[in-house]
């Protein structure tokens, strides 16, 4: 069934409980019950972005900590006529055609690397109130992306709803050892969530067997799967000998990804120079190269540029737009 086949037949289903008075306009009687039933505890998120028991409130002064409420939804960027220079490029994109432009416009400033970053938040134990942060600092110094696990794809895509920011996610993360069919399943869950970008870690012990067909496999139902959204092919460098690093960006360029990524940041190792180098020499110019693990000042950052990364994934990355000194250990 298509989409606009499943459409017809939803809308004649709520014309038909309508017309027996089974729908009926109105205050939900659901806001007078429990405050569980008013979603001002608990933000679940199902399939295809639906987000249950929070969203209405989400634009409320939020609870007091512990309670589990989610914060506020940031206010809504500023409208065109407010800042006539910001939006030249906006309006000259406009006349050639385009229905929608996301302009991320930087509240604080930072260095020019902002725009390479995936601004990253990975471990198991982040909370809402830290993705709503993640969000909030993304779109201060227009980060290139946010980059969060699924669960909390809906959310961070509410947040960053018309800010230029993109929602990057993660597939078969972190050990890459899910079948290629439920990478594609993934995938497309992430991408009716709101992802803009995936990033799949690679079949790695298939690599290592020498199957190189199932490797191929993989990245190309994830690719199948994405089409018109970004890619990014983890490699986990760090468990990789050179040739085994060659292969899998040589089969990652043919499967039609667009980005080589070294690591997941929990596979014991992170990026280096030397692997990024090598990963820009085997894909050549065109196609995107990632380093992420480890990247933890400005220094750092600008090193794996100069050897070729287009991205960074890190979670130090206020300190190195600012040059400040990161905090503790991190992606």
């Amino acid at each position: 069934m298509t989409e606009a086949q499943l459409r017809t037949v939803v809308e004649e289903v709520v014309r038909t409980l309508s017309a027996k008075g089974f729908l009926k306009a109105g205050k939900c009687s659901c806001e007078e019950g429990p405050k569980a039933l008013r979603g001002e505890v608990k933000t679940t998120v199902g399939s295809a972005g639906k987000t249950f028991g929070g969203a209405a409130d989400w634009g409320a002064k939020p609870a007091a900590p512990g309670k589990g409420a989610l914060s506020p939804l940031p206010p809504k960027p500023a409208a065109d006529h407010e800042d006539e220079d910001a939006h030249v490029d906006e309006r000259m994109i406009k006349s050639a055609g385009a229905d929608r432009v996301s302009v991320c416009r930087p509240t604080k400033k930072g260095s020019s690397t902002a725009r390479y970053v995936d601004h990253t938040l990975l471990k198991p134990n982040a909370t809402q109130d830290e993705i709503a942060k993640l969000c909030e600092e993304a779109k201060s110094f227009c980060f290139a992306s946010v980059c969060v696990n699924p669960s909390y794809v809906a959310l961070a895509a509410q947040y960053l709803s018309g800010s230029g920011v993109k929602v990057c996610t993660v597939v078969g993360f972190p050990l890459g050892s899910t079948t290629p069919t439920v990478k594609a399943i993934e995938a497309r869950d992430a991408i009716a969530n709101g992802a803009g970008e995936i990033d799949m870690v690679i079949n790695i012990g298939a690599l290592k067997s020498g199957n190189d067909a199932l490797v191929y496999d993989d990245i190309r139902a994830v690719r199948e799967a994405t089409r018109g959204k970004v890619l990014k092919v983890i490699l986990e460098t760090s468990l990789l000998s050179n040739e085994e690093k060659v292969r899998a960006c040589a089969m990652s360029k043919k499967a039609g990804a667009d980005f080589v990524k070294t690591s997941t940041g929990f596979g014991g190792g992170g990026a280096t120079v030397e692997d990024v180098a090598l990963m820009r020499r085997t894909v050549g110019p065109l196609m995107g190269v990632k380093a992420s693990g480890g990247i933890r000042d400005a220094k750092a950052a600008a090193d794996m540029i100069a050897a070729g990364a287009t991205r960074l994934g890190t979670s130090a990355s206020v300190a190195i737009v600012t040059d400040a000194k990161a905090d503790g250990k991190g992606y």
